[in-house]
């Protein structure tokens, strides 16, 4: 079909799931079903929308090692109960990957290839299987090496630079030593997404968003899966009862005390910077956007809740990966005709504090006042293929709480890649 123009694209609604912490609330629950759990409860919350008419289903995952395999999308259709005759595509940018769906389903949209479409992603860091890689030859006489795939470089090419491999706790390290963010900054700056995380649950904030997990499951009952209704309301990570002297009695998680990268000094007397305390955690969890054209409103009867203005992806070295949003927002900005002034909420994905204020660090124009208004993933947590849908959805339903308004929402993205979305209304 030929259009005149770009089609606008609406956000009609956004959900997810409450995010289980490794190993916890969510790990008996199969990402598949975590995933049919989403988009069932989207075309449940539009009765007026006929699940035929949905053009196409995009996931993003970050793993597809394990029982997401076989394209995860298409088997959230079949699950969530939707007809046969919907497809589904799963699209990988590892921890963009949320997001990138939402792009992609976008861009569709946009140019008339869909009228209606569903765009999130999904992770379960507790079931990421190990792989075990074929020998070269047959029939090897020697033991054989398991590699976990929950997190982080496996398999690794041996032509790929080492400074490009380095842990992605390293690479938050690296950007420590480049702006001179302390531990106690990190530390601090984790405090308040904590803070801010258990602040929004009790103030009702996330009602709007977060649909529980066990009930119906995506079709599987709770007894099957273990996770009882009341127990998967809430994400499971925050630390309410944290504080400055709790954090700082966590060790360096990347470098040894009085260590840094290449034997130079490292950044502070003590070392590394980086912990379990400032970094997000491995976590369990999907979320799912409704999408929709005019036409599509117009049939189905919904009401958005905001409009996708522009999107922009963006490369950095690979070490310093989390830097990537810095790029990415300027250019979805300048993309959409806005500055970082006309911003009323942001979304910046907390891979690690000294990522985030990192970024701060460079964009210098935007208001760290307005970034994270609910707590961000240190507090809430990163499961990873689900994360860039989690906080574009969040953006849309602040906008709407609002009444008008322009969003962000970027994420930076192992091996070296930047991603963000500007949002209207």
């Amino acid at each position: 079909m030929l259009i005149d123009r770009p089609r606008d694209v609406y956000v009609v609604d956004a959900v997810r799931t409450a995010i289980g912490k490794y190993g916890g609330m969510l790990s008996a629950a199969r990402p598949d079903d975590l995933a049919a759990h989403v988009v069932k409860a989207l075309v449940d919350r539009a009765p007026g929308l006929d699940p035929a008419r949905i053009d196409d289903v995009y996931l993003g995952n970050a793993n597809g090692a394990g029982e997401e395999n076989r394209d995860v999308a298409r088997m959230a259709v079949l699950l969530a109960g939707l007809p046969v005759t919907v497809p589904g595509v799963t699209v990988n940018r590892l921890c963009g990957s949320g997001m990138e769906a939402v792009i992609q389903a976008a861009r569709a949209v946009a140019l008339g290839d869909a009228s209606v479409a569903v765009a999130g992603g999904v992770e379960s860091m507790s079931r990421a299987p190990w792989v075990l890689p074929k020998p070269e030859r047959a029939f090897p006489a020697g033991p054989q090496t398991l590699h976990s795939t929950t997190l982080g470089w496996r398999l690794t090419n041996p032509r790929m630079p080492d400074e490009w491999t380095v842990a992605l706790g390293e690479g938050a390290e690296l950007i420590a030593d480049r702006y001179g963010i302390t531990r106690e900054q990190q530390d601090t700056y984790a405090l308040a997404s904590h803070e801010k995380a258990a602040r929004a649950w009790k103030d009702g904030a996330f009602e709007a968003e977060v649909v529980p997990y066990g009930d119906d499951a995506g079709g599987a009952a709770a007894g099957r899966d273990g996770c009882v209704p009341d127990e998967c309301i809430r994400d499971e990570c925050i630390r309410e009862d944290t504080s400055l002297q709790a954090l700082g009695k966590l060790r360096p998680a990347f470098r040894k005390t009085g260590e840094a990268r290449c034997g130079t000094p490292g950044p502070e007397a003590g070392g590394g910077t980086v912990t379990a305390g400032n970094s997000s955690p491995l976590n369990d969890g999907a979320a799912a956007l409704l999408l929709m054209d005019e036409q599509g409103l117009r049939a189905s009867g919904c009401e958005p809740l905001a409009r996708i203005r522009s999107s922009a992806v963006t490369g950095i070295a690979p070490q310093y990966f989390g830097l990537g949003p810095v790029e990415a927002a300027g250019r979805a900005l300048e993309k959409a005709g806005r500055g970082f002034e006309a911003l009323h909420t942001v979304e910046l994905n907390e891979a690690f504090a000294a990522q985030a204020l990192g970024c701060l660090a460079g964009l210098p124009d935007l208001d760290p006042a307005l970034v994270n208004p609910h707590g961000g993933a240190i507090a809430l947590g990163h499961p990873l293929g689900a994360s860039g849908a989690r906080i574009t959805g969040a953006v849309a339903h602040r906008l709407a709480a609002a009444g008008s308004g322009t969003g962000l929402a970027a994420l930076c993205i192992g091996v070296g890649q930047g991603l963000a979305v500007v949002l209207e209304r």
